[in-house]
């Protein structure tokens, strides 16, 4: 019971996230793009501060630099993600935005000169090839959704090596309220000078703010610590990347989102090449050495 609990609460973290993706884009009809963010990184950020409040005596200037960088790129990760999926489907964009899996050790080798291995070339030739069968239409080009999605997943990528060097020995809860912070108030400052609140909000649509605020942001997020902490890594690696996969599974469903053969396989090669990326098939070599004793 005590290893399926953590396994869990990565699932319901998977499963929250890829569920965003399809009620982002609903949500982004009405919501400009850095408006929407405006918005879940406020609730997000006072949420998580209100339950933490104890936690955040030990707010310090570094905790604020560090953290106002990593909000940064959390900022620019979801800027470009969100206004990626104005012009494509949520499961591409589920699906284009996790590359950030196979991206990190390119990034990670840049700063910490730690060179990836066989794998992660392996992982990033198959995530290659699942792009362009995802992306490139038939007259060799990508739509504007699908390119900004495949920045915001390099962004992404950044934004998770500058948490791992920058978040050495800091409390995790208290640097993810500061990043939320500075991510908020930068989307603000953006969606205020360049786009408009609309005038006219439905429930449904203060719901799906709530929901993307509440649940896919400081939930989730909660979901992914507690997981993660008591999990192994490859087998954490494993349930998240589910994410992709219920975002195409939601969109199908809620979105009317068609598959094709072509798009199918896409899917596929991505995702494998996330599961060999971030586990380096470990799984597959216990079995072995399990099946042998």
């Amino acid at each position: 019971m005590k290893s399926f609990m953590p396994k869990l609460a990565l699932f319901c973290a998977a499963f929250i996230w890829g569920s965003s993706f399809f009620i982002m884009k609903d949500t982004v009809d009405v919501f400009s793009p850095h408006i929407l963010l405006g918005f879940r990184f406020t609730i997000a950020c006072i949420l998580l501060g209100v339950i933490f409040c104890r936690r955040l005596k030990s707010i310090t200037f570094e905790y604020l630099w560090k953290g106002g960088v990593i909000g940064l790129f959390l900022f620019l990760g979801y800027s470009t993600q969100t206004i990626g999926i104005t012009n494509t489907t949520p499961g591409k964009n589920a699906f284009l935005t996790a590359i950030y899996c196979v991206i990190v050790p390119f990034l990670f080798w840049l700063v910490d000169k730690s060179k990836p291995d066989i794998y992660n070339y392996s992982a990033a030739v198959i995530c290659l090839t699942g792009i362009g069968l995802v992306s490139i239409t038939g007259s060799l080009t990508i739509g504007i959704g699908d390119a900004f999605t495949l920045l915001g997943g390099f962004i992404y990528a950044a934004h998770l090596v500058s948490v791992a060097k920058l978040g050495k020995g800091k409390d995790p809860i208290v640097l993810t309220i500061i990043q939320f912070g500075f991510a908020a108030v930068l989307s603000w400052i953006t969606g205020l000078t360049t786009e408009h609140i609309p005038t006219e909000v439905s429930i449904q649509n203060v719901a799906g703010i709530l929901y993307l605020a509440v649940f896919a942001t400081a939930v989730a997020l909660l979901f992914q610590n507690i997981g993660q902490k008591y999990t192994h890594p490859s087998a954490a690696a494993i349930i998240l990347s589910l994410e992709s996969v219920f975002g195409v599974m939601f969109s199908i469903i809620f979105y009317g989102e068609q598959l094709t053969v072509r798009l199918v396989w896409g899917f596929l090669l991505i995702f494998i090449a996330i599961v060999i990326s971030e586990t380096k098939l470990s799984f597959l070599k216990k079995s072995k050495q399990a099946g042998n004793q």
